[in-house]
């Protein structure tokens, strides 16, 4: 689009590939997220100071902040998200549930207002009855969410998500919901503008999960049909139009089996999963939030947004999934990605980079397109069996087993889907080969302390054999 950028940076992320692709850079301070990306008047100063007319929020940190969206409006920059009372309505949970349940949209029963008095929270816990959620009121991804079976865990799990909220959002504020059974999440993108045009771009289903957070999306939804796509996309437009939403925004609902859903939230910025909806309706999203930022009617109505195949993601995470998926920080000695029709990688890293602790390990997204649901599952395992990471642990071989097994290839996953079909996984012993070709790979390029691959082909932890051998090659005089 022509538009020149600004990367800003922590010191550990001075080598990160945003910070090198950008047209420049600066330093916001220190590696923990208060020094530096939650730094409101840091960003500020960025901004000002290299003559950026807007900021774009990204996924996490302060994209539901309304608070740093007023400010940039101060400084006259131009915040890409929603205005900072929209946020503050919407992006805190609280304000999108009231508003959402005004509109006539089913809601999950739970808080209506903001439950920081610990004393409160655990009334509604024992109104709405156990199992139930704990939740931040800001932010999203899984931070600050905690399962609650009894009323003896309560207290620990609201200290627990207050402290990972405070520190990823810089808001402590929780609420309580309560859970619904083994549900399926699903989605709707949603496009507004300032000139009161409000468009979905259908559903996408994120139900695969793991510590609350998405590890496969796709869209569309294979629970969908098209008379429950008419009630969600109509449900989720209405939230929109409620809040006076502006920009690229999700309504996110539960969705039981037998086709009842319930509003969950609405996500006020741009989700991690976004290609997927990219893919089946032939649109940038990002650069639609750029446009309608700029003041710019969205160049389409709704019966032209087409519906066309279907696309699947899978997250791929520097962590061990025999872990826990417990982050796996470090350096990438290598890194094989996938290519071929339908297939995209969304990446920030490349071979070399350091993984740090600081922040979500997240490494990139794996993304592709089939006329259908079968071949876009097919054409997944393929791209994952090929994909080839060195030097961290990933999931790549846990996913290729997911998208591999009968439970996924008949759709019939759920927020519970890992606890019932992989509770218990390990890699399967004909895949460690797989391991030692790492190690002798990283050996034969000179790394003086290889280290286990992750692949397609999953790697367990082996005894590594070359090790003590040197320079020692088979054959050779």
């Amino acid at each position: 689009m022509g538009i020149s950028t600004v990367a800003v940076h922590s010191e550990v992320d001075a080598k990160a590939q945003h910070v090198l692709v950008a047209d420049e850079a600066i330093l916001l301070g220190g590696d923990e997220p208060a020094e530096s990306y939650l730094n409101q008047e840091k960003i500020i100063e960025a901004a000002l100071s290299t003559g950026a007319q807007a900021v774009h929020p990204g996924y996490g940190f302060l994209a539901e902040n309304g608070a740093f969206a007023k400010l940039c409006d101060q400084k006259g920059i131009k915040f890409i998200g929603p205005s900072g009372e929209v946020l503050e309505a919407a992006g805190d949970k609280i304000g999108a549930r009231k508003m959402a349940h005004a509109a006539g949209v089913p809601v999950i029963p739970g808080n209506m207002d903001v439950g920081g008095d610990v004393s409160r929270l655990i009334q509604k816990a024992e109104e709405v009855g156990y199992p139930v959620m704990v939740k931040a009121v800001a932010g999203g991804g899984g931070k600050g969410m905690r399962l609650v079976g009894r009323r003896e865990d309560l207290v620990e799990a609201l200290e627990r998500a207050q402290s990972e909220a405070q520190s990823a959002f810089g808001d402590g504020s929780l609420y309580i919901e309560k859970c619904i059974a083994d549900p399926r999440h699903v989605e709707v993108q949603i496009l507004a503008d300032e000139h009161d045009n409000v468009l979905h771009l259908w559903e996408r289903e994120c139900s695969i999960q793991r510590r609350h957070q998405k590890i496969i999306e796709e869209a569309p939804s294979p629970a969908v049909d098209v008379f429950l796509r008419k009630r969600l996309t109509e449900a989720a437009v209405a939230v929109a139009r409620a809040v006076g939403y502006r920009g690229a925004g999700t309504v996110e609902f539960l969705l039981e089996s037998n086709g009842s859903f319930y509003f969950m939230e609405v996500n006020a910025r741009l989700q991690v999963e976004h290609p997927v909806t990219e893919l089946i309706v032939g649109l940038d999203l990002v650069e639609q939030q750029l446009r309608i930022a700029a003041g710019e009617k969205i160049a389409m109505r709704q019966q032209d947004v087409r519906l066309g195949g279907h696309a699947i993601e899978c997250r791929i995470y520097a962590e061990d999934p025999e872990a826990d998926f417990m982050p796996s920080p470090g350096r990438i000695r290598a890194l094989h990605v996938p290519a071929g029709p339908g297939v995209r990688f969304d990446s920030g890293v490349e071979s070399g980079n350091e993984v740090p602790v600081h922040y979500d390990p997240i490494l990139g997204k794996l993304v592709v397109w089939g006329p259908d649901r079968e071949r876009a599952a097919r054409r997944m395992a393929r791209a994952l069996s090929e994909m080839a990471i060195l030097g961290v642990k990933t999931p790549i071989g846990f996913l290729l087993e997911i998208v591999e097994s009968e439970p996924f290839k008949n759709g019939e996953t759920s927020t519970g889907f890992l606890q019932k079909h992989f509770n218990n996984w390990r890699p399967k012993p004909e895949r460690v080969q797989a391991a030692l070709l790492g190690w002798v790979v990283a050996e034969l390029e000179g790394d003086a302390e290889p280290q286990p691959a992750t692949t397609g082909i999953q790697a367990a932890e082996v005894y590594d054999p070359w090790a003590s051998l040197g320079r020692w090659r088979m054959g050779e005089e």
